[in-house]
C-alpha cells in the first residue's frame, strides 16, 4: 500500500490563523510518501528517508506498541509510538499483524515544507481516521497545514471555533513568472515561533485586516497589487511579533517585495520581481525556486 500526501507553504495568515484568521496556503510539487508492507518477524518497523536518500529516523516496536525497541531518535519515537497506539485503540484490527512502515520524503526535511504534516496526513488516509485527531493527540498547532496535505489544492483555512474549515480554491494569477520561493538557510522552529507570538497583544481589528488581506492575495489577478498586499501583511505582523521585517533585516537593497512564509526568522520567503535568482545567489542563497517549479498547479 502506497499513500501520499502535498507539502505546504503558508502564504499569509501565519501565527494570527490560531486567532481565527483566514489564512491562504499551497500545495508544493514536493511532499511524502507512505510505503507499508507485512514485516517478516513479530515487530513494527518504522523507516523514514530523507530526499538525498539517507535514513533520517528509524524505530522497531514490539508488536503490541508497549515498547520502543530501538531507535536513533527517542523523541521522534515517542511520538510514533502514542499515534500508533491511538490508531491501534481506534481500529484494532490495522496494527494486529507486524508491518513495515516507510517514508520517503522528496524535499529536503530542513525546509520546512510539512515532514510532519505529510507524515500524519498519510497516517490518516490509511487508518482511515480523521487527521486532526491524529494531529491533536501528537502535534498540535493550527491545522492548517494538514488541509493542505488532504486537499493537494490552494486553500483559505480557518478556526471556527477551534475546528478547521476551508475552502479549495483555484491560484494561478498571470504573474507567476514573477513570483519565487528562496530558502533562508536555515529552520525555524515552529513551536518557538508560535510560543514568542502568543506573548504579544493582537486584537479583532488586526485578526479581520489579516482574513482581508488573505482573501484578497487569493483573488489577486494584479501584479503591483500583489505586491502591496504582501507588504501590507509584512507590516502588520512586524508591528505585532515587534520584529523587523525579513527584508529590513535581511535584504534592504532588494528591488522587489519579500514576504516571509510562515514561521518568521526561517524557512522560505516568496521574492517578486524579474531578475530574483541573480540577486540571492549573489547574497549566499542557493535554493532560488521558480513558482511553476514549486507550486503544484
Amino acid at each position: 500500500m502506497q499513500y501520499y500526501s502535498s507539502g505546504k507553504i503558508l502564504v499569509s495568515g501565519e501565527y494570527l490563523v490560531l486567532n481565527g484568521a483566514d489564512a491562504f496556503a499551497l500545495p508544493t510539487v514536493f511532499g511524502q510518501f507512505l510505503d507499508i508492507l507485512p514485516a517478516s518477524d513479530n515487530y513494527i518497523y518504522w523507516t523514514s528517508v530523507n530526499a538525498d536518500k539517507t535514513i533520517w529516523f528509524k524505530a522497531k516496536l514490539s508488536l503490541d506498541l508497549s515498547r520502543i525497541i530501538e531507535t536513533n531518535n527517542n523523541a521522534s519515537a515517542k511520538t510514533l509510538q502514542k499515534l500508533l497506539q491511538f490508531i491501534k485503540n481506534t481500529k484494532p484490527q490495522l496494527l494486529k499483524n507486524p508491518l513495515h512502515f516507510s517514508t520517503r520524503l522528496t524535499f529536503n526535511k530542513d525546509w520546512g515544507l510539512g515532514s510532519s504534516s505529510t507524515f500524519i496526513a498519510n497516517l490518516a488516509k490509511w487508518s482511515g481516521i480523521d487527521a486532526f485527531e491524529l494531529s491533536n493527540n501528537s502535534l498540535g498547532g493550527s491545522g492548517y497545514d494538514i488541509a493542505v496535505a488532504l486537499a493537494q489544492k490552494p486553500i483559505l483555512y480557518h478556526l471556527n471555533n477551534q475546528k478547521p474549515e476551508w475552502q479549495k480554491i483555484d491560484f494561478l494569477p498571470p504573474f507567476t513568472n514573477k513570483l519565487w520561493f528562496v530558502y533562508l538557510n536555515r529552520k525555524q522552529n515552529s513551536r518557538e515561533g508560535i510560543n514568542t507570538y502568543q506573548k504579544n497583544e493582537v486584537n479583532q481589528a488586526q485578526i479581520e485586516e489579516i482574513s482581508q488581506i488573505s482573501k484578497q492575495i487569493a483573488a489577486c489577478q494584479d501584479y503591483r497589487q500583489f505586491c502591496q498586499l504582501l507588504n501590507q501583511h509584512e507590516v502588520i505582523l512586524s508591528e505585532i511579533l515587534q520584529r523587523p521585517t525579513v527584508k529590513q533585516a535581511l535584504f534592504p537593497d532588494f528591488k522587489g517585495t519579500i514576504k516571509s512564509l510562515g514561521a518568521w526568522g526561517g524557512d522560505f520567503v516568496l521574492a517578486t520581481g524579474d531578475d530574483v535568482a541573480t540577486y540571492f545567489t549573489s547574497k549566499g542563497y542557493d535554493t532560488v525556486i521558480a513558482y511553476r517549479d514549486f507550486i503544484e498547479v
